[in-house]
């Protein structure tokens, strides 16, 4: 009989968290009527495209936190971003989210953003939280 033993998310290399963390985000959007397919190679800045019946496709980034970076914006793009806190995935639109921080001016002339071009917290700010509530798949 096989034996199967659960794994520590905290023995996984980074290349397996990715792959990890792929599967369970997929396995969420599966309740929403998603197939997700992993890419080998990012496409317009995306890990992986999820589709559904109704035509719906989305471009996807998964990271391991909430970040927003220059190099995914832009209206062509339309990326998605993942990401799972508390046990918790949050699945937003880029764009979107992007502005919404910009123009609350938190981290506008910041070294990280105005040079470096992106910006992502480790946990979701306390000013932020009630804001992401709405992208997150429960």
């Amino acid at each position: 009989m096989l034996k199967l033993n659960k794994i520590k998310y905290s023995d996984l290399n980074a290349r397996q968290k990715e792959n990890h963390n792929f599967h369970k985000v997929a396995a969420e959007l599966a309740n929403y009527g998603f197939n997700s397919i992993w890419l080998n190679d990012d496409w317009m800045g995306a890990d992986f495209i999820a589709y559904n019946g109704d035509g719906t496709t989305i471009k996807i980034q998964l990271k391991g936190r909430l970040t927003i970076d220059k190099k995914y914006f832009g209206a062509e793009k339309n990326i998605y971003v993942t990401f799972c806190q508390a046990g918790k995935w949050y699945l937003y639109p880029h764009d979107e989210v992007c502005e919404y921080i910009l123009s609350l001016g938190r981290i506008n002339s910041t070294l990280s953003w105005d040079e470096r071009g992106g910006y992502s917290w480790k946990s979701i700010p306390p000013w932020l939280i009630t804001y992401m509530q709405s992208f997150c798949l429960d």
